[in-house]
This record gives structure tokens, C-alpha cells and sequence, in this order.
């Protein structure tokens, strides 16, 4: 499978902060070409959060993209999403159980060992970072940086996403070390949040990847 040079991950808690609607997010997104986003949502998942997860897929189907849900196998099956899952999530092989073979299934690892352990999983693409210091997470895992990234590279041919502190000012770098995709979290949103700013700064990813 080919991925996305950029990787968009809709974080529920950084859109609060910003004050923008998940609706919102995802029309600028796929406006702009994303045909694959993730939508984070961590915690309690109820009654608002699933509506906003179900606005997700019903704008990702339109738009002919595909949704991906993080951790959550139960919700991509109910959302015919793809799921991407962490190391304390439920194993790979029993998501794909769930999930099917036709659904995204992704992985994330954040050192060498668990990149090995990885690649043995039936995942379409393996996440490995942080590969900068990131702020999105309460508890990082420690940094990995370009040098890991590069070595790693070289162990499959399965699609790479970086991931961790990927700016607009260090993209570049990041796709020259060998990721096939650069998952991007909060550069995606201006320091000051408008609609029409927020439009500029993703056309400023699409065209900063292509």
C-alpha cells in the first residue's frame, strides 16, 4: 500500500484548546486533498464523542477518504474505519480478527525492539516515534530522533509514518531519513486560530509534501 506523504491526526483535545469544531477539521482537511486521517480521541468515549466520530466517517465517505480511529477497534467496526493501535492497546492480530483484512490497520512503536516486534504483525504500516519532543502527549515516550529513524528504515518495506514534534520547519528532514508519511498533530493548527488561517496552513502542508 502507498500512504499519504502527510498523515493528519484530528486530536479531540487539541481542537478544544483552538476551539474548532471536529466538522470543521475535517472539511479543511479534505477540502485540501487529505483522502486519510486520524481522529484521536482519548478517555471517555460517550454520547457527543461518538456523534463527533460519526460526523468523521459521514464527511471521510463523502469525500471518498479514509477514516482512521485510534485505539478503538470497536469503533472502527461500527464506523467501517481503519484503526491505528499503541503498545498497550489489544495486539494487532486479534484487531485484525475484529477489524478484517480490507480495513487500515496501523501500529505504533517507539523503539527499536517493539519496531522488530512490529514488523512480524499483520499491520499495513508501522508509526515510530516520538521523533522530535512532542507536547500532544501527557507522558512521551523518550525521543528517537533521525539517526534511529534512518536505521530502521532499512529493516521493511512496509510503510513508515514519523511521528513526534513534525513541524513545517523539519518535515523535510524527516521524509529525506526514509518515513513514507509524517503524522502531524499540532503544526497543522495557526498560533492563532481562524478559519482562513487554519485553511493556509494546511494548503501550506499539502504543498510543503507533495
Amino acid at each position: 500500500m502507498t500512504l499519504p506523504r502527510l498523515y493528519p491526526i484530528v486530536d479531540r483535545d487539541t481542537l478544544i484548546r483552538v476551539q474548532c469544531s471536529v466538522q470543521t477539521a475535517f472539511e479543511v482537511l479534505l477540502d485540501s486533498g487529505s483522502r486519510l486521517v486520524q481522529f484521536r480521541v482519548k478517555g471517555h468515549i460517550g454520547r457527543t464523542e461518538f456523534a463527533e466520530f460519526e460526523c468523521a466517517a459521514e464527511l471521510c465517505a463523502r469525500a471518498e477518504a479514509a477514516l482512521i480511529v485510534n485505539d478503538r477497534a470497536d469503533l472502527a467496526m461500527l464506523l467501517r474505519a481503519g484503526v491505528h493501535v499503541g503498545q498497550d492497546d489489544l495486539p494487532p492480530k486479534d484487531v485484525r480478527r475484529l477489524v478484517g483484512e480490507k480495513r487500515l490497520l496501523g501500529l505504533s512503536t517507539h523503539n527499536e525492539e517493539q519496531f522488530r516486534a512490529g514488523i512480524a504483525e499483520p499491520v499495513d504500516y508501522l508509526a515510530f516515534g516520538p521523533i522530535f519532543a512532542t507536547t500532544t502527549k501527557e507522558n512521551p515516550d523518550p525521543v528517537v530522533g533521525l539517526g534511529m529513524l534512518r536505521m530502521l528504515r532499512g529493516l521493511t518495506t512496509r510503510p513508515l509514518v514519523a511521528i513526534g514534534g513534525i513541524t513545517r520547519a523539519n518535515a523535510a528532514s524527516v521524509l529525506e531519513a526514509g518515513a513514507d508519511s509524517v503524522a502531524v498533530i499540532g503544526d497543522l493548527y495557526p498560533a492563532v486560530f481562524t478559519l482562513g488561517e487554519f485553511r493556509k496552513r494546511v494548503n501550506e502542508w499539502q504543498q510543503l509534501v507533495r
